[in-house]
Formats: structure tokens, sequence, C-alpha cells
């Protein structure tokens, strides 16, 4: 039903399928009011290539001319639309107009009887000035009508919907037990009020409150959240789905949504945009239109616009970039950045789905680039994993050319002559020893010559914390040949240190964990390195190709025998996904692991992560790169958990 194709961090591109049809997940669904068409459903499928969309159920069962045309021809057939359609329950009229006069049971069979693929329990909107309390008693009556709804759905995908207005334990509690239900969705209600007053931290801290207790192979749909502006933070947060009446309400106010704000036509002095509906027309000539065209042309736009946000942020899905594109997003209006501040709060969650590589460069954005998971994931391995080589001597360079053992490579030669020294970078995201510095995210980042102040001194505390946790007996920053000078009277000597070795070791701790670097010890070692480059390739152990290093993040990749020798030397789950026995036996063949069949994992492993595939036994049947974190891998019932790399019987 659902299922993950490609991932960053906890943005997600997904397919989710319906009787009517998959679903590429993040998707817009429109709002459709079968009393008021600004644009039919049939032109939104044809021309918009609209996947789905979202009507309202209490509309047309309190309609007697739509109920009976839905209920005898189906609501497809009613829409005039033949992909997947989602249905409301009448939660949001309960909102503005009161009680709807509906029971909860009953509007949950009835979008079953008209076909509906995806409906909505009848849910109690929690508004955000009650107190806990309040919401408290409408969360506890939401989970007692979930509790009945779920028995009555038949073959239609049902959504659960979580409350708890503006508490994120209650959010989170909502979630937890909703998640114990058969549902099929997961929608975050009761966030409107906050959109419309620009809450957008608020909304931020109610989507990560209701996505640490939520399912993770369940799609969740942020109810209401239908400007472009939101799209970027929501994906990136994890949510999969969206609804958007605003598309034709913003037009009926004559008001253009952009990715950056809204503007109404009055304020604009050119149709400063390439959508088709722009691009064919003017201000002028859209101020000459009846108002039923102009309204028309207008909400045409404001799809448009929509719709294409959302293909934005799946391309940054695809390349790797959906944290620069949020960055860069939040400049439009200061309530976005603040969003970001909420993201910092909680990037030890963050970082727990956090992707060890991606396909391009990290790019500095602002300061809060510093407060990325990717950052924080290198300081915390760096920290908890890597061990010095063992010099007396610590010599430290500033920011420089990458990688820094080329950039320098001279200086580094120099110094190596007369003293046994180690070599350090203070780079952006923390101590970079140089025989780290081809490791992602390191060498692969495009950072300022001078950073911002914050961020600078950020910066110089982390190399404070490195001088206390990797102590040296003498440390100095590189200031030329008058360094060279002082540490030649010092401690003269020469250095022991072979940098390819070094850097094996240093990989080999920060990749699979401390004490990975043991299978070293006592081995002969030796290295195929690329022409071309001078990078490593291979490393060959004792004769026998252990390890290949991957030249666009400087991470290793274990053939079968380097496999073996690490699962001598790490702790008994360090790094292991551990499967049922028989689809281990396929997987030894060269087959992907299936989520499905995952019984346990080490919580460690991050996406992009290499893994040890284990039987239930312990016994080693594959090598592979893991898709899924652990908490992924036990829920999902469809789809690829650890990519297959290397296999037993290769």
């Amino acid at each position: 039903m659902f299922e993950l194709k490609e991932r960053d961090g906890l943005a997600r591109i997904c397919e989710l399928r319906t009787r009517h049809g998959s679903v590429t997940t993040p998707a817009l669904l429109p709002v459709v009011n079968p009393n008021q068409l600004t644009i039919t459903p049939r032109v939104m499928r044809e021309r918009f290539k609209v996947q789905i969309l979202i009507t309202n159920s209490y509309i047309i069962k309190t309609d007697e001319a739509l109920r009976e045309k839905a209920l005898s021809g189906g609501l497809h057939r009613l829409l005039d639309f033949d992909g997947p359609v989602m249905t409301d329950s009448g939660t949001f009229q309960s909102y503005v107009y009161g009680k709807v006069g509906v029971g909860h049971k009953e509007i949950v069979e009835f979008q079953r009887d008209i076909g509906s693929d995806i409906g909505t329990i009848l849910d109690v909107f929690s508004e955000p000035d009650w107190t806990e309390e309040q919401t408290r008693k409408a969360t506890e009556e939401t989970l007692h009508r979930a509790e009945e709804s779920v028995p009555l759905k038949g073959d239609m995908l049902l959504a659960g919907t979580v409350q708890g207005g503006v508490y994120p334990e209650l959010r989170r509690e909502c979630a937890e037990r909703l998640s114990t239900m058969a549902f099929d969705v997961h929608p975050i209600g009761g966030v409107v009020p906050l959109l419309e007053n620009y809450r957008f931290a608020d909304i931020a801290e109610v989507i990560i409150a209701s996505k640490k207790g939520l399912d993770p192979s369940r799609p969740v749909h942020l109810f209401g959240a239908g400007h472009p502006m939101m799209f970027p933070f929501a994906v990136l947060l994890g949510c999969d789905l969206f609804d958007s009446a605003s598309y034709a309400k913003y037009a009926r106010e004559e008001r253009f949504m952009y990715p950056t704000g809204t503007k109404f036509l009055r304020d604009l002095h050119d149709l400063a945009c390439d959508c088709p509906a722009c691009s064919s027309t003017s201000v002028k000539e859209l101020v000459a239109m009846s108002v039923a065209e102009r309204t028309r042309t207008i909400a045409e736009h404001n799809l448009f616009t929509s719709l294409k946000e959302l293909r934005k942020v799946r391309n940054a899905i695809h390349e790797g970039s959906i944290w620069e594109m949020v960055e860069m997003r939040a400049r439009a209006h200061p309530a976005l950045l603040a969003v970001l501040k909420v993201l910092k709060k909680h990037g030890e969650y963050l970082e727990g789905f956090e992707p060890v590589s991606r396909r391009g460069a990290f790019f500095y954005c602002g300061p809060e680039s510093y407060d990325r998971p990717v950052v924080k994931m290198y300081r915390e391995r760096f920290f908890s994993r890597y061990r010095r080589p063992g010099s007396k001597v610590l010599v430290g360079f500033e920011e420089g050319p990458k990688p820094y053992s080329r950039g320098y490579a001279g200086e580094i030669a120099k110094i190596s002559q007369e003293v046994d020294a180690d070599f350090l970078v203070a780079s952006f995201f923390g101590p970079a020893p140089i025989e780290l510095d081809e490791l992602y995210p390191i060498a692969q980042s495009v950072i300022p010559d001078h950073l911002d102040h914050e961020v600078a001194e950020s910066v110089r505390k982390t190399m404070e914390r490195h001088a206390h946790t990797h102590g040296y007996p003498l440390a100095v920053m590189w200031e030329g040949d008058e360094t060279l000078e002082f540490l030649k009277d010092v401690v003269p000597g020469k250095s022991r240190h072979d940098l390819d070795l070094l850097r094996a070791r240093a990989v080999l701790d920060m990749q699979f964990g401390r004490g990975a670097a043991d299978i070293l010890d006592g081995r002969k070692v030796e290295f195929v390195k690329s022409r071309n480059t001078g990078k490593i390739r291979n490393i060959i152990i004792d004769g026998v190709h252990a390890f290949s290093m991957r030249a666009h993040d400087g991470r290793l990749t274990p053939k079968m025998e380097g496999a073996r020798m690490l699962m001598v030397v790490l702790p008994p789950h360090a790094m292991r996904v551990i499967i049922q026995d028989e689809p281990a036996e396929f997987a030894a063949k060269g087959n992907n692991v299936f989520a499905k069949f995952v019984v346990d994992c080490d919580p460690d492993i991050r996406p992009g992560d290499s893994v040890l595939v284990v039987n239930t036994k312990g016994a080693l049947a594959a090598v592979g790169r893991a898709l899924m974190v652990k908490g992924e891998m036990l829920a999902f019932k469809r789809g690829i958990a650890v990519r297959v790399k290397e296999t037993a019987e290769d």
C-alpha cells in the first residue's frame, strides 16, 4: 500500500497504492467542491496532471442530488475523475459552523459506500487556544471515534487524524494510540488556525510530535496546509500529502500564491511568472476579464505554482538537497526562519534519520546550516569513534583548499621531515584530521571563506572539546616556518605515519564504530590507487580484497572477506541487520532485503550505512547498504530495507 522509494532524512518519495491507481508522494490533493468547480476535476487530471484529489463527503451527503448520484454511480463518476479520490468527513465544517448533523460511524460508512479510495474519520477539531484539559477531552473523543470507525472501512483505505492542539505530548500520545489501530493514512489535523496566523514554528512542533508517535510505514497528511510556502518544511519533517482549497479560495480574492508568499493582483505591475496561465496574459488583461474568467485564471496559476513547488521538493529529495531548499526558502518570511530554530531544538531526533552521505555537496546557506543533522552526526561520530594516531604533537591548520591533504601537502611534508606529528584542520564541521579529509561531508562541501560570527564561535568551542577529548602533550596552530622552528627545538624527530594506513584506520572506525580498525592490526595491508587521482580504491588485507573506497564520499564498501573480519571485532549486534533465515538464503544469492523480513537491526544504523546482513543465528549472508533505519525496517511491509552489494556466494 505504501512503499519507500527514495529519501533524504525524514523527507521521502514514496508510492501510495489505491484502488484507482498509484500516487507518487509528496503529493498535493486539490480540494474539489462539487457545487463550486473553479477548475473541473477532468481538467485537473488532463491539463495539470493531478494524481489525486480530495472532496468533502459531508457536503455530498447533505445535498440530496449529489448524494443520490454518488450512491448510484459512485464518487468517481460524480466528479468525472478516474484517479484516486480522498474524502474528508465534515470535521472542518464542524469547526467553522459548530455541530454537523451526521454521526461518526454513519459518515465512514457513507464514504465507503460511494467508493472513496481514502476515507477519513469524523474527528474533533482541537483549537490552539484551548486549555490542555479541553484538548485532552477532545482528543479522547477522537480516539474513541477512531476505534469505532476502523471496523467499518471495508476495502477503503481509512485516515485516522492526529489531534492534540499545541500540546506535543498529547499529539504524540494520540499518534501512538492511532498507530495501534488498522489505519492506512494519518492526517495531522487542527493546524489551519496556526497557518492563518503564520505560526509556522508551532506547526513544526506539532508535526514533529506527531511523527514521533506515528507508525513510519503510513503516509502522513498535513490537513489544510495548501500553501506552497509550507511544502518544503513539512516534507523535510516527514509529511507526504497536502490538500489545498487555497488555490481557488485565494483566486476568488484575486490573490496569487508563490513559494515565497501571496500577492494581490492590485499590487502587481507584471505577472513575473512563466506558468501556462500567466504566460498567456497580463495584469491589464486580467483586470479587463469577467470575474469568473479572472478567478479561473488566477486559480490555474495557483494550482500550477503549488504543483511545481512539490515537483521541486521531490527533485530536492532525489538529489539530497532538501535542507538547502528549506534554508533558502526560510528567507521568505521571518515566521519561516523561526522554523529553523525548532529544527535545531530537535536535532537529535532528526539525526536519527540522517543519511550518512548524499549525491551532491553540502552547501552552506547561512548560520543555520551549522545546525543541520549531518553536521551533528559528523561531530558525534568523531568524538565517539575517532582514535588519534598516537603522535605527541598535533599541528592544526585553518580551513583551506580541499582535500586538505593536497591543499596542505607541502606543509605536511616539510613538518613530517622534522617532527613526528598528527595533522588536523579546524573545519566548519569540527575537527577534521588529515586522514578523514575525503570523508563526506568534509571534502564534499562548499563553505564561505568567512563564517558568520556565531558559527565561528561554535567551531571554536568544538575545537576546545576536541582538545579535552583527544588530548595531546603539545598542540600548535600552523603559522609558517616559525612554527616549524619551534617544533624542531621542542620535539625533533621524523614522522612514523603512513597516510594511507591512517586513512584506512580512521574511516573504518568512523564508519563502523570504534574498534573496527583493529582488523588491520598485525596484518599485511596494501592499497590499490587510482592512476588519475591517487586516491585509494581498494584495500587488500593479507592478500585478500577486503574493502573498496568510494570516490564520491570517501566511505568503504566491505567485500565479504572484509565483512567477516568486521564480524570478529565488532560487538554482537553492531552494524547488523538480522533477517529471517529463509530470506537470508536469498540475500546470500544477491537478492535485496525487504523490510517485511527484518527481525532486528542495530539502532545506530543510518540510511546509506554499509551493513552486515545476518540470519537469526548470526551467520553472515550478505553486505548491503541500508535504505531505512530500525523503526522503519520493523514497520514497513513493502519495500527494500537493504540493497545488497556483496554476498556469500560471490
